[in-house]
């Protein structure tokens, strides 16, 4: 297994290879309490961008559906009717790729992984911008 991270680019990136099981995954699987709540203001204020992004036919085709655990109703402080409750919800904000052991062992795989984890840039840098301001869009690291 491999994970890899650069500071200031939030969103992390991890890759699988087992006899069993291949997979890459990608997004943000158990983030800060602080981090969760930030992303939560930020999708009931306003989840147009990251539908944008995560809808793309083209992001769609290579990450499919957002995943992660969510809690069943709403979070503490947010109300259960709220348009993006889908998005506001979730614990965890991860994309998995799972391939099969042909498709692992094949002459293109590292490039296949390599344009899957190019194809989540607008995700991650889309994040990176929310993680890294307040919600006022000041930024918390200059």
């Amino acid at each position: 297994s491999f994970y890899w991270t650069k500071p200031r680019l939030r969103g992390g990136y991890y890759l699988h290879l087992d006899p069993e099981e291949t997979f890459i995954a990608t997004g943000f699987w158990e983030p800060h309490k602080d981090d969760l709540h930030r992303i939560r203001k930020e999708f009931e204020m306003d989840d147009a961008p990251v539908r944008r992004i995560i809808n793309d036919p083209g992001f769609k085709a290579v990450w499919g559906e957002l995943k992660g655990d969510a809690v069943k109703t709403a979070p503490k402080g947010f109300s259960k009717e709220h348009p993006a409750i889908d998005l506001i919800n979730k614990k965890q904000h991860i994309f998995i790729k799972n391939f099969t052991v042909k498709e692992a062992t094949s002459p293109g795989f590292l490039n296949t992984v390599n344009d899957a984890f190019k194809a989540i840039r607008p995700y991650f840098d889309y994040m990176s911008e929310v993680l890294t301001t307040d919600l006022n869009g000041v930024s918390l690291i200059d």
